[in-house]
């Protein structure tokens, strides 16, 4: 049986946004981040073509709160009249504040398809003997560093976190959330990085002591 080798880290920030598909241009958050969001936190550390990062869990660490949240979009999915005026568009959603969450995650080699993985990452993965540990290690010397391959973010990209590490002795998990979430966005792109635009859903999913478990 292959080793099994996990990473994690703890996020928090003032706002958060994990959007709920099915509430439309007045959009209003999941009361926790999706698998999809996770998955991107942990990639925006350390991403490297020929390692899959798989979601686990998340456990939350403060008080679900939502608040409104306005903002004027100028972007091009404006109405044509609005385009035309120059005028933009106001957007209300429903956000999180206060956020902390605690996130795990595995780490898999990437059985990409032949042909969708560069010749340098297969020199890479050729030459190491466990390319999960080395990306273990190299996650965790990052993080501790505050060194990061992209811009982390709460889900939309102006919310950036105010912390993110290694878990903090201070942060406590809030075991009285209990919620059930009928459906939730699983994933927008069914192979990660080597597929088209194709959404899933999870179903009946449950937070329980404040703790979201993403395992299938």
């Amino acid at each position: 049986m292959d080793k099994k080798f996990s990473i994690e880290m703890e996020i928090s920030g003032a706002t958060a946004m994990w959007t709920r598909p099915d509430t439309g241009d007045a959009p209003v958050s999941y009361p926790a981040p999706t698998y999809s969001a996770v998955k991107g936190i942990f990639e925006s550390i350390l991403w490297i073509q020929s390692i899959e990062v798989v979601p686990t869990k998340v456990e939350i660490c403060s008080p679900i709160t939502y608040h409104t949240y306005t903002t004027n979009y100028g972007g091009p999915l404006r109405k044509s009249k609005l385009m035309n005026n120059g005028s933009s568009f106001q957007l209300l959603a429903s956000v999180l504040i206060n956020v902390r969450y605690r996130l795990y995650a595995d780490v898999r080699v990437n059985r990409a398809p032949d042909g969708k993985l560069s010749e340098k990452t297969k020199a890479w993965t050729r030459s190491i003997a466990s390319p999960q540990h080395a990306y273990q290690d190299i996650f965790v010397r990052r993080l501790s560093k505050g060194q990061n391959h992209i811009i982390p973010c709460l889900g939309w990209k102006e919310f950036v976190p105010d912390y993110l590490g290694p878990f903090r002795e201070q942060t406590k998990v809030c075991t009285d959330i209990n919620l059930n979430i009928p459906s939730m966005l699983y994933r927008s792109f069914s192979e990660g990085l080597f597929s088209k635009f194709s959404p899933s859903f999870r179903h009946d999913l449950k937070i329980e002591n404040g703790a979201l478990d993403y395992a299938e």
